[in-house]
């Protein structure tokens, strides 16, 4: 018999036990539903399998959309605004994957080298978490989040 239920919130990936006093036994149509939402992709938190997932980061802004040469050659601080960034999260411009301080879920930073940029142009910023180590095959984890682009003048 099954006498915790446990619930997970989406947005935060926080999960807590909560006593409860419903009792759930094999034939019990309770079980069905809870069988169900064990096996349904999408949000993790239906799926007590998922407990070591990461959700995918999104970012919305950078700190400069437009920075000059001279400030590249001078190893610029670019910080990246969204949401869903956890410790492991890194930054990656035009496909080199560059270590970054995660200041909180919805901000971190990262000094662009020097020999990254060659000259003017535009650059892609992407933000990638790399998966959990959950092997269910319905849970999904980290991503790579869509690009920015940054300007150098």
């Amino acid at each position: 018999m099954y006498k915790a239920a446990f619930a997970k919130d989406c947005a935060t990936g926080s999960a807590e036990s909560q006593p409860s006093n419903h009792v759930l036994s094999v034939s019990s149509p309770l079980w069905a539903i809870v069988l169900a939402l064990l096996f349904l992709p999408g949000c993790n938190a239906l799926n007590p399998l998922c407990g070591s997932s990461r959700p995918a980061p999104e970012i919305g802004s950078l700190s400069a959309s437009t920075i000059t040469l001279a400030q590249v050659q001078q190893g610029f601080l670019l910080t990246v605004s969204g949401k869903e960034f956890v410790s492991s999260s890194v930054v990656i411009i035009n496909g080199r994957t560059l270590s970054a301080t995660v200041q909180s879920s919805q901000q971190l930073q990262v000094t662009i080298p020097t020999d990254l940029i060659s000259g003017p142009g535009t650059a892609n910023v992407t933000v990638n978490t790399p998966s959990g180590n959950s092997g269910y095959l319905g849970c999904s984890s980290g991503g790579t989040s869509k690009a920015l682009i940054l300007t150098i003048t």
